[in-house]
């Protein structure tokens, strides 16, 4: 076979993995450059998938989707648009259509080299005949804005799963569970300012100012998740109810200001998205349906008549139910075909659902890796997805409808973005960029994986707005979030009064700000509360003492905290703080651990064995672990889908799973502690003191299981607004109590 050879204007060098074009060189995987040729071999002949695979991955069991990959690197390398060159047939293989001239045909060509000694001296060609299609590049007209966070909150963020002030179901979080709780919409001002350069609409250059800025809802309810329909005259939105934990999905009229409830009746909603042609919305539904086998609840995407519902609120119908799987962001790829993302066991695939065949097939998936997220442009018809690859290492992918692969790259994290941090850019009217937050920062991705800072420190965490269809108004939630930690008498439990009025009369206020403070524990054999505050602009560790509070850290910018330990000997505090484990002492040092995994969540820490229970993210799956923090080794303790784990003073591990059920170990697997089945509150964890487990539930019950003599008890009844059980000893327990929550919808208008 040879070397070299010539497609188009294009010089393929083998023996240096290089393409090059006008002396400009690329150097491509070995595997990707195998594909190529074997097309060029076999030029103008459809080659199948198995073909391929068979060819040039022979000997090792790999998927299409590896090929695709293959595929959508060359596309990129050729500037090719899938006609020109590499052309894809449909439920084939692929064909290269372009002519192919092999090194023995070298005297045909005008070759030209470098004369620069320190660059690779292949020759770059000048093919006269060549068309202009060579000349363009794949036009993806991407315009992007993060308006959807982190959906993972029940599984790597327990302890913030609703401080966004969103539904309690990851459809419905507008923003990041680690840390965007406080908006302010002076910030996004702000943010308009430092991107008003961009490209907005047909304005190329000039930067665009704010005219106006005006509250769309203001009610004592919680109001999120708002979208444009697709002619911009209305806003749809959650109005949640804090008393009920549930939620109507309500339309309003922007020009009247008149309001209409879209939903009969409160339910459960999830984010939704508008047909094209603006009559129809989908969401997802939790719960209300027949018992559900691999999840807590059933998922059903419903539709909804929209125009009906304007003249009087209706009840959605049921599109599909899944009982054994669970489905979230449902985008309409167009009035008959919806975009999904669903998860059978650990690992999510997007799907097309087709409405009038009442089928779903799958679009896109990782054989040995996880989506993230993904986002739809109507305009270009082209899907941009996250993922995490078998490598460990995060990527941006561009599908176009059909789930063809067009590019996929490694995404480069700048120094201030925590290297495992999950980043869900979206679209936007910022041309060829897509758009994410990172709480105080933002940053443009752009398909070949550039992140780029394009925004200066703020003092509060923000979330980015969603464009009106033409490019001039934008919708924004402005908001805030409260809780402080209180100190309660276990003897005073059982005479709480729970009325408004009158909870937390007899408990002690421990850390208390206008912001978050949470998860305190107590130091052993101490007087020292360590907890998390944002009462700095970033969540950092604090101690709080006789001698008042103090913080501990200093995290840098967009730090998110998930779980931490005090050492049995009270000196010093595991935390983990963007994934890394540090150990933190009294006077502020710290040494990080080092480990082969990124830590989501971690539960509990044995100093004197030096290990924890953690949850590890491996191949983009969470894994439920104990590590060893002294020689950096991992022991998957199960494949479960973990919520909450610690370990008792005789050795047990207790877990909770992602239906709130409780767990021990047993002779040869997991037993279910039955008599805590219905005890599990969603997003709340549990103690465990002296073999006793400690736990809420929903009726915000304090109750205690015995491990040795398996006795459940209720205690007591604690305030209804308690986040969550922090910590307890024989006397005293800590608990986070949410003080006031509040999201509002508001309308920025752009100055032509």
């Amino acid at each position: 076979m040879a070397e070299q050879y010539w497609i188009g204007g294009f010089y393929i060098d083998l023996s240096r993995n290089q393409i090059t074009q006008n002396t400009q060189s690329q150097v491509i995987a070995p595997k990707a450059l195998a594909v190529l040729t074997y097309l060029a071999e076999n030029q103008g002949t459809v080659v199948s998938h198995d073909k391929l695979l068979e060819k040039v991955w022979q000997g090792t069991v790999v998927s299409t989707n590896t090929l695709q990959r293959s595929i959508a690197q060359l596309r990129k390398a050729l500037g090719d648009n899938g006609k020109t060159y590499i052309k894809t047939h449909a439920k084939q293989g692929y064909s290269l259509e372009c002519a192919v001239r092999w090194s023995e045909d070298a005297d045909s060509l005008t070759v030209t080299s470098t004369s620069n000694d320190s660059v690779s001296a292949e020759p770059a060609l000048v093919d006269s005949n060549k068309s202009d299609d060579i000349q363009q590049q794949a036009a993806y007209e991407i315009q992007v804005i993060e308006n959807r966070a982190e959906q993972t909150a029940s599984s790597e963020a327990i302890s913030h799963a609703d401080k966004s002030g969103a539904l309690a179901t990851p459809q419905a979080s507008s923003f990041s569970a680690s840390g965007l709780r406080k908006m302010s919409i002076t910030l996004v001002l702000l943010i308009l300012g430092l991107i008003g350069y961009q490209y907005l609409g047909d304005k190329q250059s000039a930067p665009f100012e704010v005219s106006e800025l005006r509250a769309l809802t203001s009610t004592d309810d919680k109001e999120l998740a708002s979208i444009y329909s697709p002619d911009g005259q209305y806003i749809v939105f959650h109005r949640f109810s804090e008393e009920f934990c549930v939620n109507n999905v309500w339309a309003k009229n922007t020009k009247t200001q008149q309001e209409f409830q879209l939903t009969k009746d409160l339910d459960t909603y999830g984010s939704h998205s508008f047909s094209n042609d603006g009559k129809q919305l989908v969401f997802i539904k939790t719960g209300g349906c027949s018992q559900p086998v691999l999840d807590k609840k059933c998922y059903r995407l419903m539709s909804l008549d929209f125009t009906k519902a304007l003249l009087s609120p209706q009840s959605p119908v049921i599109l599909m139910e899944c009982v054994n799987s669970q489905i979230r962001t449902p985008i309409w790829l167009d009035n008959d075909n919806i975009l999904l993302l669903q998860r059978l066991s650990d690992r999510w695939k997007l799907i097309s659902y087709s409405v009038s065949d009442n089928k779903s097939h799958d679009l896109y998936a990782l054989d040995d890796g996880n989506i993230i997220d993904y986002d739809y442009s109507v305009a270009d018809g082209l899907i941009a997805l996250t993922s995490i690859h078998d490598d460990g290492y995060y990527y941006i992918e561009v599908l176009n409808t059909d789930g063809q692969l067009l590019s996929s790259h490694r995404i480069e994290y700048p120094p201030e973005i925590a290297n495992s941090r999950l980043i869900y850019p979206n679209f936007s009217p910022i041309k060829n960029q897509l758009i994410f937050s990172t709480g105080r920062q933002l940053f443009t991705l752009s398909f070949d994986g550039q992140v780029t800072n394009i925004s200066v420190p703020l003092d509060q965490p923000i979330g980015t707005p969603t464009f009106h269809p033409d490019g001039n108004k934008m919708l924004v939630i402005k908001g805030h979030y409260d809780s402080d930690i209180v100190s309660l008498p276990r003897s005073q439990v059982t005479q709480i009064d729970t009325s408004p009025s009158k909870q937390n009369d007899n408990s002690t206020v421990i850390a208390r700000s206008i912001l978050s403070e949470d998860n305190a524990i107590l130091q052993p054999n101490g007087e020292l509360i360590a907890y998390q505050s944002v009462r700095s602009g970033e969540e950092q560790l604090w101690i709080a003492g006789d001698n008042g509070a103090r913080q501990l850290t200093n995290f840098p910018m967009d730090t998110y905290i998930g779980g931490m330990g005090w050492a049995a000997d009270g000196n010093s505090i595991l935390v983990n703080a963007n994934n890394v484990l540090t150990q933190v002492y009294l006077d502020s040092t710290q040494n990080a651990v080092a480990l082969q995994y990124p830590v989501s969540r971690l539960f509990q820490w044995d100093s004197k064995n030096n290990s924890a229970l953690a949850l590890v993210r491996i191949k983009g799956v969470l894994r439920f672990v104990e590590l060893n923090l002294t020689n950096a080794s991992t022991r998957i303790i199960n494949h479960k889908r973990v919520t909450w784990a610690l370990k008792s003073e005789s050795g047990q591990i207790i877990y909770k799973d992602h239906m709130d059920r409780f767990w021990r170990p047993g002779p040869a697997e997991a037993q279910p502690i039955t008599a805590l089945d219905g005890q599990g509150r969603a997003r709340s964890g549990f103690l465990l003191k002296d073999n006793v487990i400690y736990g809420v539930n929903e009726d915000f019950q304090l109750w205690s299981y015995g491990l040795d003599h398996q006795r459940f008890e209720i205690i007591g009844k604690l305030p209804h607004n308690i986040d969550d059980l922090n910590d307890i000893n024989e006397t005293t327990l800590l608990l986070t109590v949410r003080i006031s929550a509040a999201k509002e919808v508001a309308e920025l208008s752009l100055k032509d």
